[in-house]
């Protein structure tokens, strides 16, 4: 079955379309990467901030 223009241009359209699609998924997936990496490192230094430099010399 040959083509004809119409099938090939939503083809052409489908193709980027989903290209499209494809790098705002990757965007977001790297903005929600940062985003978690940021949060785990604020929870980190927060709590390093919290027990201080006694850290060694705590009551077991």
């Amino acid at each position: 079955m040959t083509e004809t223009p119409d099938m090939s241009d939503r083809h052409d359209e489908a193709v980027t379309s989903d290209d499209v699609r494809a790098r705002r998924r990757r965007a977001r997936s790297i903005a929600i990467a940062i985003a978690l990496a940021a949060f785990v490192a604020v929870f980190y230094f927060v709590t390093i901030a919290k027990i201080g430099s006694n850290i060694a010399s705590r009551p077991l």
